[in-house]
């Protein structure tokens, strides 16, 4: 894949609408599944994602557990709606020092354009994390026109 530094906007393709995007692709997190307003992410801890001490960031936590919580609401809104996290907390359980992540998350609740959804991310071990609760709001205008969708795909798995 080659790297583009303009500084946008940008205009790309993704292969479906539950597929991965380039950020998500550079942290090389996979869709397990994403159906009924469910999904599960992997993501491996590679040595670029290391903070300071040796252990996986924070940042990169966050990063998977927030894109777990979109492919759940993907799973259930039309495709090629636009929605964007509005806010979102974080309590981070445990340190994750190797091995795969997988984030596990679900949509909590829809009250007209908001969205409110949940995840955990467990460690190789399957041991607890991080718990996260965002929200999420439909855009007035709410399609996308930067990004063309190569298909729908299914409401499954891409």
């Amino acid at each position: 894949m080659k790297t583009d530094h303009a500084t946008g906007p940008h205009r790309f393709a993704m292969e479906g609408w539950i597929a991965c995007a380039p950020f998500e692709r550079l942290l090389h997190m996979e869709i397990v599944a994403a159906a009924d307003g469910q999904a599960v992410l992997t993501m491996p801890f590679l040595i670029d994602f290391a903070q300071g001490a040796g252990l996986m960031h924070g940042g990169a936590l966050i990063s998977l557990a927030d894109t777990a919580v979109v492919m759940a609401i993907k799973s259930i809104v039309p495709p090629g709606t636009h929605f964007v996290t509005t806010h979102c907390e974080t309590r981070f359980l445990a340190p994750v020092k190797q091995g795969v992540v997988a984030a596990r998350a679900w949509l909590q609740k829809q009250e007209g354009r908001v969205l409110q959804g949940q995840a955990t991310v467990y460690d190789a071990d399957s041991r607890a994390v991080l718990e996260f609760v965002s929200t999420f709001k439909i855009a007035r205008d709410a399609s996308i026109r930067a990004v063309t969708f190569s298909a729908p795909g299914p409401q499954g798995r891409e």
